[in-house]
């Protein structure tokens, strides 16, 4: 093992959301999906509002697995996750990260223009999240299922759209930003404002797809981050032969 791959997931999700990127990336990167409070078999913890307050306590558990080169990836809510989570780690001292992938999210200066949602109604609520099209219509459609989800997606909505950055100095660490081609919330020309927020390289690429294109371009993803993380390395020079 060469590297460590933390993965966030998107508001509702939790690690099972990469669930098969062990196996689609190359044993050198181990895969740390990260399961936040609320989800999964971590149900019945209350899911937390404070975006900051939940990157603090993930920074003191990762500290531990900070001894060998690390990545951080997320999607959606996962990706403002990320940049707190770095923040906090760079706060306690913590060795930085060889990347940061974000994906599908606006950077903190373009996160107001989207109207909150996580105080409306259910069935407003319910269909806010369905134009996102990331959670399967059968499970909006099954009342005893969405009841048991809401808590946890409610609060995932509240953390991002309470959450003021702290942070004015640019990162030292180099990001990728991912997005979709079809994604309207989220948008090319928004997301190139990321850049604004690294003192070091800035890369972006879109795949085909609406906000959730994570799963159909999977294997196009993993082998970016591949590349990203393992570059292939520099041949050596050839060395000159004298024929007599």
């Amino acid at each position: 093992m060469s590297c460590r791959l933390f993965c966030l997931p998107y508001a509702g999700g939790g690690a099972s959301v990469y669930r098969t990127w062990g196996a689609g990336l190359p044993e050198s990167i181990a895969v740390h999906a990260i399961q936040p409070p609320g989800r999964e078999e971590r149900f019945n913890e209350p899911p937390l509002t404070d975006l900051r307050e939940l990157a603090r306590e993930l920074a003191l558990e990762l500290l531990p697995l900070l001894d060998l080169p690390y990545a951080v990836f997320g999607h959606s809510m996962g990706a403002l996750f990320a940049y707190e989570l770095l923040q906090q780690l760079s706060a306690i001292r913590a060795s930085p990260p060889r990347h940061l992938f974000l994906s599908s999210y606006l950077p903190p200066q373009f996160t107001r223009r989207w109207a909150p949602i996580h105080q409306l109604p259910d069935d407003e609520f319910l269909e806010e999240i369905r134009k996102l099209n990331g959670t399967p219509d059968a499970v909006l459609r099954h009342p005893e299922l969405m009841a048991l989800l809401l808590p946890t997606l409610r609060a995932d909505f509240a953390a991002c759209e309470r959450y003021v950055p702290q942070h004015p100095v640019a990162m030292p660490w180099p990001v990728t930003v991912y997005g979709g081609t079809d994604d309207t919330d989220v948008p090319a020309e928004l997301l190139a404002g990321w850049q604004l927020h690294t003192a070091a390289s800035f890369r972006m690429r879109l795949f085909d797809g609406d906000h959730f294109f994570l799963a159909a371009c999977r294997d196009a993803l993993l082998e970016d981050i591949r590349t990203t993380l393992l570059p292939a390395p520099t041949p050596p020079p050839r060395s000159s032969e004298t024929i007599d």
